[in-house]
């Protein structure tokens, strides 16, 4: 395809190490693919252990410099970079559509997300502060300040290549650390082309890298036992996480996790049904299924289901259109490899060999291209169904009755993780109870969509640990320093 020429000038074909863009060591490099098509944008460095440790020794000497700057110095160089991702947002969005396959309004919102959270931090820089203590009875002088941690690993999904980076890095250097980012294999373009702008806002040598690599593995384990690094942050599935967070054990790092979901999306007999037929449709399918965040069960309560099912229905046919994410009029884009969509079929046809029905969809869209999923709707499913526990990670609404409150709730909790969670109702005493109860992170009551900049995002279970964005964000990546002095 013909690249414009705003987007060719983003689009880097090297990793960023000290303020240079570089080869890997071992000349070895790997490509970047267009998931709705296939075909190959570009390839990149495919580094190793060498590679990330010359990143880290990169982040390491450039931090005592960073951290010395003024919070006032450091927050502009950060709003000088969201000024400059505003600038490019509609190249970045294209970037981040051939390399992710989002549909273009949707990418658009991605980037404009990253820009809310760069400049959050950036005012966050500012109002890091310590506090004096109670003299004791020795009547010794006493306070406690916070100070950078020291160098940062951040690890990034390829679902939100952008915002991810830009909730991890933005604090992270808010804070006085300095970074080595490593994105996912399949959206590496995304990360390289905000820290050209990050170099170009005035962030010094050193203070971010990039390392690009085809396999997390060796550079994950780098990241995660180098003991120059003193905080790991990763967003990914729980079974990576697991190992992060053994292989930090070495090292006894700071971690931030945020990892996998399963969430419930519960449905009253009480409550707005348009309402909650759009809410359920934009969760369920945001990103074509491929969020942490998605709805992954539908609990929909006895009374409202079959109308709930016809009305479903009616609006994923009317209003979704799947296609090349920058088509005009396309709201869904593909699934981000071949191996998601050989999994999303998997889980479909072993639901049904266990006694679900297929109320719309269920096949593959090759007419499309070759990571395309139909829009399935799954109903006579039961709790001992493997899809019941599973993260789907597709555009697959799996539908549950339930009777009772009680019965919603014990559905919702079983379950290992614990991220987001969603619940419709206009019955004021039943939103305070069931928000109380649901064992989540995070509650959407009445709506499917609440994560922004100002929001803790993060998860209890098996779904993370700390929490990203908001005003405890920066804290993750600072040290509580307690100072006495005698007097």
């Amino acid at each position: 395809m013909s690249i414009p020429e705003p987007v060719a000038k983003l689009i880097r074909h090297q990793a960023y190490v000290n303020g240079q863009w570089v080869d890997s060591r071992s000349g070895k490099t790997f490509p970047v693919f267009n998931p709705a098509t296939n075909e190959r944008i570009t390839q990149v460095p495919d580094q190793g252990q060498e590679d990330t440790r010359e990143a880290i020794s990169a982040a390491h000497t450039a931090f005592p410099a960073w951290k010395s700057l003024t919070p006032k110095e450091r927050s502009a160089i950060l709003k000088r970079w969201a000024m400059l991702v505003n600038d490019n947002l509609e190249s970045l969005a294209t970037i981040l559509t051939m390399e992710q396959g989002k549909a273009f309004a949707e990418a658009r919102g991605e980037v404009a997300s990253s820009v809310a959270y760069i400049e959050w931090f950036a005012n966050e820089a500012m109002r890091v502060t310590g506090e004096t203590l109670p003299r004791s009875a020795n009547g010794n002088f006493e306070y406690m300040q916070k100070l950078p941690i020291g160098v940062v690993a951040a690890i990034t999904p390829w679902n939100f290549p952008n915002s991810m980076i830009a909730r991890k890095v933005a604090p992270a250097l808010a804070a006085g650390c300095t970074v080595v980012i490593k994105p996912a294999e399949d959206t590496p373009l995304s990360a390289l082309a905000l820290t050209q702008l990050a170099t170009d806002a005035g962030v010094p040598a050193g203070v971010i890298n990039v390392i690009t690599a085809s396999s997390g593995a060796e550079v994950g384990l780098e990241l995660s036992k180098n003991p120059t690094v003193k905080k790991l942050s990763f967003t990914g599935s729980t079974a990576v996480g697991k190992i992060l967070l053994e292989q930090c054990a070495s090292t006894v790092k700071k971690l931030s996790l945020e990892l996998g979901g399963n969430a419930p999306f519960i449905v009253f007999e009480d409550a707005d049904l348009d309402a909650a037929v759009q809410g359920a449709i934009s969760i369920k399918f945001y990103n074509s299924g491929q969020t942490c965040v998605c709805a992954n069960r539908l609990l929909i309560q006895n009374g409202i289901h079959d109308e709930f099912l016809k009305k479903y229905n009616e609006a994923i046919a009317t209003k979704l259109v799947q296609g090349h994410g920058l088509q005009e009029n396309v709201s869904h884009g593909p699934l981000i490899n071949e191996k998601a969509i050989t999994k999303i079929q998997n889980l479909v046809d072993s639901t049904v060999s266990e006694g679900a029905t297929v109320y719309r969809g269920g096949n593959k869209l090759p007419h499309l291209g070759p990571n395309f999923f139909e829009f399935t709707v799954l109903t006579n499913v039961e709790k001992d169904m493997e899809i019941f526990r599973s993260e789907i990670f597709g555009p697959i609404a799996a539908v549950y009755k339930f009777a009772t409150e009680e019965e919603a709730v014990a559905l919702a909790n079983d379950t290992p993780y614990g991220l987001a969670s969603y619940l419709y109702t206009k019955d004021t005493g039943r939103i305070f109870r069931v928000s109380e109860a649901l064992e989540y992170g995070m509650v959407g009551v009445n709506t499917p969509r609440f994560v922004s900049e100002t929001v803790p995002f993060g998860g209890v279970k098996e779904s993370g640990i700390g929490r990203e964005g908001s005003s405890h964000g920066i804290d993750e990546f600072l040290e509580m320093h307690y100072v006495c002095i005698k007097t």
